[in-house]
């Protein structure tokens, strides 16, 4: 199977450090669905990838007009979950039958009951997807989950930053080891990634979502980078009992988590001070990821009939926090 046509859907700092590396590969045609300044931009100078020992230049056709860019082998939305509603009916006309829908999001995306089985199997969460138009328009079939483990940043439009990381796990929500997914992963190897299979995706989804849906509210709030977050005592607890609420929660419907909280904060203390993507949001005016991140965990728990105080707490000061700085609707 030969994925050559591929469209990057968010060429912000993710989408552009993955289109950017796959452009060196033999035989891509890479495009870009964008608007305004970000469009302007890459029709003008392209895709710029910074890293700390190589510059990368890709030429590409951006356009915001789905047909016009028609067709293709490999789609990578990469955009914000709270974008994900509106350019899903604008990018249908780059699915084919058999386009591979690459989602390369933080937090729980809208297809996360697909394939997973258990008593909430093929749930639409109203805190995602509420009347099921994300659904209707981006098909599960079309689906490839991912999680990335990288930090980059938008220095400018379409002017990337990469930070540190170079991680990409790839799973079909299925969990099956399909000719199209060993296709794709192929192809993130040859670009450079460090590119693994999962046999349940939407595990490690739970996992990276375990760390990122305390911390990065937290520092939206604080303004505080995560040393300074874990290292504080109370606000440590309290960030613990909101990450033991999640873990009971991934066991109840079939992902559980081996670790304790304490072992994830060492995880994170060893990539220093940084700042997570949730303040990078809020610094910049963007619209927060608050509910694919917090509330999404909330509902799990109440479909699953366990409470939540402490993440309930997260989420109340968080939006109330979003919601003063006009990021998050009333």
């Amino acid at each position: 199977m030969k994925i050559q046509r591929i469209c990057i859907v968010g060429a912000g700092s993710i989408g552009g450090w993955i289109g950017t590396k796959l452009s060196r590969c033999a035989g891509v045609q890479l495009s870009v669905f964008a608007r305004g300044a970000t469009l302007s931009a890459l029709q003008k100078d392209g895709l710029q990838l910074q890293m700390k020992d190589a510059q990368i230049q890709a030429n590409v056709k951006a356009s915001n007009d789905a047909v016009e860019l028609g067709e293709q082998d490999l789609v990578i939305l990469a955009v914000k979950a709270p974008a994900v509603r509106e350019v899903a009916a604008q990018i249908t006309p780059l699915l084919g039958k058999s386009t591979m829908l690459l989602s390369a999001m933080n937090g729980v995306p809208w297809w996360f009951f697909n394939g997973l089985g258990g008593a909430l199997k093929d749930q639409c969460l109203q805190s995602i997807d509420a009347d099921g138009q994300i659904a209707q328009h981006l098909k599960a079939h079309h689906i490839i989950g991912s999680v990335v483990h990288a930090s980059c940043a938008t220095k400018n439009p379409g002017v990337i930053q990469h930070n540190f990381g170079n991680g990409l796990i790839i799973g079909e929500p299925s969990g099956q080891d399909t000719p199209r997914v060993q296709a794709l992963l192929a192809l993130l190897k040859e670009a450079g990634f460090d590119a693994t299979l999962s046999p349940q995706i939407q595990k490690d989804i739970w996992y990276k979502l375990w760390g990122n849906m305390t911390v990065n509210p937290v520092s939206a709030i604080t303004g505080a980078t995560t040393d300074k977050i874990l290292g504080d005592d109370l606000l440590r607890g309290f960030i613990s009992n909101v990450m033991l609420e999640a873990k009971a929660i991934g066991e109840r419907i079939g992902i559980p988590i081996a670790q304790q909280p304490e072992d994830r904060h060492q995880v994170t203390l060893t990539l220093g001070a940084f700042k997570t993507s949730m303040l990078q949001d809020v610094e910049a005016g963007r619209a927060v990821e608050l509910d694919a991140l917090v509330s999404s965990v909330r509902e799990i728990g109440q479909l699953c009939k366990m409470p939540t105080p402490w993440t309930d707490a997260l989420l109340g000061l968080a939006r109330v926090h979003a919601r003063r700085h006009a990021l998050y609707p009333e």
